[in-house]
């Protein structure tokens, strides 16, 4: 069957010092969302950005034909419903959490739903998806992390490629349009691997920032999908 896939370059192997011209820089190249990793050094021990950020770089992500390029918030953060809040009145498209981290996972859905976000559910590379079989049908967005969350530059997880073949087989059966994003250790050579499996939306920072060339990694991320 015939994807489109979406590269989301994860702005935490930025440079915070330039956010704005390298999330414009990323986009110039090729990319086809703009990814949050926001974490809260709680239910991660890592400490990343806030709600104030994604605000300041909206304008900044779009084309230069002026489209508007979604900004797709991962939570790392427990609990979830207030940052979630505050994020989608910042500007953000999609925002994803963890099923561990929210005290009601369908009420915080139904919470980002309500204020026109697309909600979605991230699964840990040891995670059940059990969760999925009752709110499958109430989410756009499933995402699977092919490293532990935390911190970027780690090695992909390879048994996060079985994860991704059983998400794909309840999309495909539930019969509804949900992105299967993976996050984690994403390169050229492997990105093929994660597509074969199933998934058609693809996180990557440490692969195409600080790199000489955006666009040469992310044609070269496209060439392997193709």
């Amino acid at each position: 069957m015939s994807r489109t896939y979406r590269i989301a370059p994860s702005i935490l192997s930025a440079d915070f010092a330039r956010l704005g011209e390298e999330v414009r820089s990323v986009i110039d190249a090729g990319a086809d969302w703009i990814h949050f990793d926001v974490m809260d050094n709680h239910y991660v021990p890592n400490l990343t950005f806030g709600p104030m950020v994604c605000q300041a770089l909206k304008p900044h992500a779009v084309t230069a034909a002026g489209v508007a390029v979604p900004i797709d918030v991962h939570l790392m953060v427990q609990p979830v419903d207030t940052l979630a809040a505050a994020f989608a009145q910042a500007g953000a498209d999609y925002i994803s959490f963890h099923p561990d981290a929210a005290q009601h996972v369908h009420r915080s859905i139904q919470a980002i739903a309500a204020q026109g976000v697309k909600p979605g559910l991230v699964f840990n590379p040891a995670a059940s998806l059990d969760v999925l079989d009752w709110v499958i049908d109430d989410i756009d967005l499933i995402l699977i992390m092919s490293v532990n969350p935390g911190f970027g530059g780690q090695s992909f997880i390879d048994s996060a490629l079985r994860k991704i073949e059983a998400v794909r087989k309840r999309i495909d059966a539930c019969g509804k349009d949900i992105r299967l994003e993976v996050d984690g250790g994403i390169k050229e050579n492997n990105i093929r691997h994660a597509a074969d499996a199933g998934a058609d939306t693809f996180v990557a920072g440490s692969a195409i920032f600080g790199k000489p060339s955006y666009q040469g990694v992310i044609d070269t991320m496209r060439s392997a999908l193709a």
